[in-house]
């Protein structure tokens, strides 16, 4: 299954790798691996993971504090938020 982007999700995603690449040299990258690897299995099993609303499913990274929140649509995964576990839970819920 392919995916894509919520444009603010892929937006907020930039922001989370800066931020961790100036934490620390390389972090960055290690972050942006562990939500790469978290969407692929969020891709081979659309439907395994909670379902925190009538559409959306959260897969949670195993290294940081994240949670993926998706959708599935036809023959895709709209990924609607990278969303950090103790920030402003619900803030993502307008994105159409």
């Amino acid at each position: 299954m392919n995916y894509y982007f919520h444009e603010k999700a892929e937006f907020e995603f930039i922001k989370a790798v800066d931020y961790y690449e100036k934490c620390e040299t390389g972090l960055g990258l290690r972050f942006s691996e562990e939500v790469y690897s978290t969407i692929k299995r969020a891709c081979c099993f659309p439907f395994a993971w909670e379902k925190i609303d009538f559409q959306t499913h959260r897969c949670l990274t195993d290294k940081f504090p994240y949670g993926i929140l998706y959708r599935v649509l036809d023959d895709h995964i709209r990924v609607m938020a990278i969303m950090h576990l103790h920030r402003m839970p619900d803030y993502w819920r307008k994105r159409k």
